[in-house]
């Protein structure tokens, strides 16, 4: 019976999983498009949301932190070349 009920428990979480990383994703899609756009007012504003965002799957489990300074860390470089 319990197994049963792991199965459903697993189920409802991968999904909400997947929706979460689903949500970062974008976020991290919309900065790279900011940067394209090389409006460094963009860019920077929606590098701040993606960073939280970011931030708030590691807290969650989603990604380890060390995945997660590597997409900021990335994001960072981009902009700062647009600056330079």
């Amino acid at each position: 019976k319990s197994s049963i009920k792991r199965a459903k428990q697993s189920l409802v979480r991968r999904s909400a999983n997947m929706a979460l990383r689903t949500r970062m994703r974008t976020a991290i899609k919309k900065t790279y498009a900011a940067i394209e756009s090389e409006v460094l007012e963009d860019a920077n504003t929606s590098f701040r949301a993606t960073q939280s965002e970011i931030d708030k799957m590691v807290s969650k489990g989603i990604i380890t932190k060390n995945r997660a300074a590597g997409y900021k860390s990335r994001i960072n470089a981009k902009i700062k070349s647009l600056i330079a």
